[in-house]
């Protein structure tokens, strides 16, 4: 007999696969389609997307969720069925808040918005994106409203990245990392010669900078058995299943850090969803928790197995095997140095691990400015080249390298931006306990091995998949909320050492 829990369970596999469907259209998009195939991609994808939220949100699923959640209601907290019910309750509850002609609407517009968005950037010329990035603020600020908040109307659009987060804990750990952070990359500042970064700003062949970005993002843990490189206009990570987690990256003649840090960041995102436990196969558990915890897992790798001086004494002897004309008579000490130069820059993507959490709060400050109607969305590149100098002291020369570098505010995807910076936060805050449980794992680190730290990531956070909310994950795995205090610390040596502070 099948029990109303199964019954939920195969409704719940049909929307994953038209979910995961609409994901691989997403991915050819970015990938291989041709520009002229916009048009007929927009009305598949909005199509797939109303099909998917009608099914979801029809009185059937609701009648589902609530005689499945009766049924395992005795069941322990941490089982995947009470888990599934949870996630199910509150996500469904939230999406019946939305209308139809707004799903319809938000996808249309996120469709065009995002050519619209490349042409300008190609061009520099804010005034084409201008009218998407209104329609944008709009659609943002209406799902704030059918959400419905009790404090700030930026809360109801944090938590579908962060749940539970509120803007107001937020503000508080950003206004401690300025505090913080702000002396420190002053103090770097005033040594900025104490480190020279030529050596990655060299001609460096792209299809050569392919073979190596494949070769550490294998040697970290990435299943390339399970897994796909692709190159795109900006880099990001996307999953079908464990089984196939792909990866992007994009590759600069003259700099190597977009494409070496672009490939490891993009692979901590997978790694991630490569670990989920196979239990949790074809059901929206089977993701990263939150944004947040998700960008943890790709700052780890990026920044703290990346950047870290083990990691470049072990595979510096096969970058410079690769480029012997421009690494040759360097060393793994010097390389190390230079892919840790501290210095502010345009780019969030680009920007080193002391000056990126300032890139987040720009854009925490700038998204509450325009979804309040504090701020115009024509006179962004005013602003956000004002809050370039005041939290980094640079002023981008064109709107291609300030405000129209992200591709993030095509989409109403307000909130998404400060869960980069928070996952800076959990990466340290998780490290530090690792290291704290299994001192191997610092030991394996300085001979740039990484089997050890997986092993704690697979076995503490990836298997978990969305099974618990980000303030649940944190507090179970190192046994206190999240701070900016381990961040701190890691920062604070790091940067000292390297600068002579």
């Amino acid at each position: 007999m099948t029990t109303k829990y199964e019954t939920l369970l195969e409704k719940v596999h049909q929307i994953h696969d038209i979910d995961k469907a609409m994901g691989v259209l997403s991915w050819d998009r970015e990938t291989n389609m041709p520009p002229k195939g916009i048009r007929a991609r927009i009305d598949q994808m909005t199509t797939l997307r109303q099909l998917s939220y009608n099914l979801f949100v029809s009185d059937e699923m609701g009648e589902l969720i609530e005689a499945a959640a009766e049924e395992v209601k005795e069941y322990p907290y941490d089982s995947n069925e009470a888990s599934l019910l949870r996630y199910l309750q509150r996500h469904y509850a939230n999406e019946r808040k939305l209308t139809p002609e707004y799903v319809k609407h938000a996808s249309e517009v996120s469709g065009q918005a995002r050519p619209a968005w490349v042409k300008a950037r190609a061009e520099n010329n804010f005034a084409e994106f201008q009218p998407w990035l209104e329609q944008v603020v709009e659609l943002c600020q209406d799902l704030a409203e059918m959400y419905g908040y009790e404090d700030e109307a930026y809360d109801a659009l944090l938590d579908k990245y962060e749940t539970g987060m509120k803007t107001a804990d937020v503000r508080s750990i950003f206004a401690g990392v300025k505090e913080e952070l702000v002396p420190l990359r002053q103090a770097v500042e005033a040594r900025n010669d104490a480190v020279d970064d030529s050596l990655v700003h060299q001609p460096f062949d792209t299809e050569k900078q392919k073979a190596f970005v494949r070769h550490i993002t294998a040697a970290v843990g990435y299943d390339y058995e399970r897994g796909h490189l692709g190159t795109v206009v900006h880099p990001f990570a996307t999953s079908f299943t464990r089984d196939d987690a792909r990866i992007t990256t994009r590759w600069y003649p003259d700099f190597l850090n977009p494409a070496v840090f672009g490939g490891l960041h993009e692979s901590g995102h997978a790694m991630y969803e490569q670990g989920t436990h196979p239990d949790l196969y074809r059901t929206p558990l089977a993701r990263g928790t939150s944004l947040g915890i998700h960008e943890s897992q790709s700052r780890m790798i990026e920044n703290i197995v990346g950047r870290s001086r083990g990691f470049w004494q072990a595979h510096f002897p096969k970058l410079q095997e690769m480029f012997p004309t421009q690494l040759g008579g360097h060393t793994a000490e010097a390389f190390y140095r230079a892919v840790n130069k501290a210095q502010p820059s345009y780019i969030r993507v680009e920007a080193d691990e002391l000056t990126y959490n300032f890139h987040i709060i720009l854009r925490f400050e700038l998204e509450q400015a325009m979804l309040n109607g504090d701020l115009l969305p024509a006179d962004l590149p005013t602003a956000w080249n004002d809050k370039m100098k005041e939290l980094l002291g640079v002023v981008p020369p064109t709107d291609s390298q300030g405000c129209l570098q992200d591709v993030h505010w095509t989409r109403p995807g307000f909130g998404y931006f400060p869960t980069y910076a928070l996952g800076n936060l959990y990466a340290a805050q998780f490290y530090e306990t690792a290291v704290a449980q299994h001192p191997e794992i610092a030991d394996e680190m300085a001979q740039g091995k990484t089997t050890a730290l997986l092993s704690w990531l697979r076995e503490n956070i990836h298997q978990h998949g969305r099974k618990f909310t980000p303030g649940e994950l944190v507090q179970r795995v190192t046994g206190q909320p999240l701070s900016s205090a381990a961040f701190m610390r890691y920062a604070t040596v790091k940067f000292s050492e390297l600068y002579g502070l």
